[in-house]
């Protein structure tokens, strides 16, 4: 059964604890390369990145009796170059979690056939594509399987970001333009760099992309815009600063 990222966290740590593995075979890193594929009245467009999770057990504090398997991200969004000059981002959260990409790979793999599930990472074989979302598990409701798509109106702007449905890019891009599937592959290829070429300011932000001081915050119950809510690690993971 492939289940829904909200628990995935929750549901490996457990998992880990049940079959008492270790830190030295419980959880091996790996790459993966993130595929974005359009169609477009000028022909297919596609972009990609590759993505490195590093993975480590931990024995916590509180309760020694019961490990914890925690992640960390090198990588960047995936951008795609579309007619009239406009890009398509795939960041690397999906709008609900930061650890999508991280998720994406164990939600994809075969089922596990081992005593040791953290190994089923790497027996994907060749792309999968994602599904629109996965399905749902117990009380847990469907989730986006896909990850949260923007777009620039000026690049130099951050402040001009809007997000992308990914049923109608044609909103967006102008008619014709189709989000074809977007897949995963597992990889020795080297982790993707470079996205600050594109986005010049991205090597400077920290928190969110574009602030907005406390005087000019909207009301209480009114949402912030987007550029107020995604933050550079949506961009990017792991750069050196």
């Amino acid at each position: 059964m492939k289940l829904s990222g909200f628990l995935v966290g929750a549901l490996l740590s457990a998992l880990l604890a049940s079959t008492g593995c270790t830190a030295e075979d419980a959880a091996p890193d790996y790459r993966y390369r993130l595929t974005v594929e359009v169609d477009t009245p000028e022909g297919l467009r596609t972009g990609s990145s590759v993505i490195e999770v590093q993975r480590a057990v931990a024995d916590p504090v509180i309760n020694p009796s019961a490990s914890i398997l925690r992640t960390r991200i090198r990588g960047e969004a995936v951008a795609v170059d579309l007619p009239g000059g406009q890009t398509l981002y795939a960041l690397l959260g999906n709008g609900q979690s930061g650890q999508w990409a991280a998720a994406v790979v164990p939600l994809l793999a075969p089922d596990a056939q081992d005593d040791n599930p953290f190994d089923d990472v790497l027996l994907l074989e060749g792309k999968q594509e994602l599904p629109r979302t996965w399905p749902p598990v117990g009380h847990i409701g469907e989730r986006p399987a896909y990850p949260m798509l923007v777009t620039f109106g000026d690049e130099a702007d951050p402040t001009s970001v809007a997000r992308v449905d990914p049923d109608d890019l044609a909103a967006s891009f102008g008619e014709g333009v189709e989000l074809k599937r977007i897949t995963a592959e597992l990889t020795d290829d080297p982790v993707t760099t470079g996205i600050e070429e594109r986005l010049g300011w991205l090597a400077e932000t920290e928190g969110a992309i574009g602030k907005i001081p406390m005087s000019e915050r909207p009301p209480s119950g009114i949402a912030l815009p987007l550029h107020a809510t995604l933050s550079e690690t949506a961009f990017r993971k792991g750069a050196k600063k």
